[in-house]
């Protein structure tokens, strides 16, 4: 029996009492294609904040940006009161990351894909091999850490990353579509880990998905984007309660209660099936994330 995960201990001077995510005025454009424009965010600490979009609305950006893969300005993201421009290293000490396109080594064991990331996010040599074990057993891959990850299922291999993405006891978990091509069951299965880590860690979790049930079930609040910038922003409730009172006040009041889907569709409706240069990248994203998935699966 392993020992739960924890939080790596708070460093000296850390702000408390503070956002678990900051973005403010965030810009982000590849040469003329704006692919975030002024986005404005806040995630407290210890929610399941989702952030919902069409493909191309500048999630997965705003993620990159979020964990320093892209630079920002001094000022404009901030992690736990930790500036991800001036304190980068510091930033990616508090964050957990599951990237949309499959990272696990297909030719190493679960135990080493897990390992290999232990020491990427600097946990210390003499706490590796329990954080290693804490992370596969949390996510249910204890009996098979031997194994290969080539012989994984599909459903493994997404646990396997959120191992990986754990065992620096990270504080923020940030999850870019995690179930992606999941069926019903694996995609249960990976939420009901995530929830017991949250329940015994307080981890704060942000996700980005196209799956508006998820999105429903899961996250205590949620921002809805569209061409770079925030359109909508509350809990699941909120979103669908502003829905109704518009549809009154533009004299439909016969339509059924709206779904989350229904709300998707009023905020980020217009231009869908237009995708701009800034969206091709994503779809090419999704493609080979989901062609990848297939040769695992």
């Amino acid at each position: 029996m392993t020992t739960p995960i924890t939080h790596r201990p708070e460093t000296s001077g850390e702000p408390t009492d503070t956002a678990a995510l900051s973005c403010t005025d965030l810009r982000y454009s590849f040469g003329a294609t704006k692919a975030v424009d002024g986005l404005d965010l806040r995630v407290e600490q210890g929610e399941v904040f989702g952030l919902l979009g069409p493909n191309g609305a500048g999630k997965t950006t705003t993620i990159r940006a979020i964990t320093t893969l892209l630079p920002v300005p001094p000022g404009v993201v901030e992690v736990f009161g930790h500036d991800a421009a001036r304190q980068k290293m510091a930033v990616r000490r508090l964050l957990g990351y599951v990237p949309q396109q499959l990272s696990a080594d297909a030719n190493l064991t679960g135990r080493e894909n897990v390992a290999l990331f232990a020491r990427v996010f600097d946990v210390p040599r003499r706490e590796r091999a329990a954080r290693v074990a804490q992370a596969l057993d949390a996510v249910g891959l204890a009996d098979a850490a031997q194994r290969s990850a080539g012989t994984y299922s599909g459903g493994m291999v997404r646990r396997l990353e959120l191992a990986q993405a754990l065992v620096s006891a990270p504080r923020l978990l940030i999850l870019d579509e995690p179930t992606i091509g999941m069926d019903p069951i694996a995609r249960d299965s990976i939420w009901e880990r995530i929830s017991d880590i949250r329940a015994g860690t307080g981890m704060t979790v942000l996700v980005t998905t196209h799956s508006m049930e998820e999105a429903d079930q899961r996250c205590d609040r949620l921002a809805l984007m569209h061409r770079g910038r925030i359109r909508a922003l509350g809990t699941p409730e909120e979103l669908k309660a502003e829905l109704v009172v518009h549809r009154r006040e533009s004299g439909d009041t016969s339509s059924p209660p709206p779904s989350l889907e229904d709300v998707f569709r009023h905020f980020a409706g217009s231009g869908l099936g237009d995708p701009g240069p800034d969206q091709r990248g994503e779809f090419s994203d999704v493609r080979r994330t989901r062609r990848t998935a297939s040769r695992v699966g």
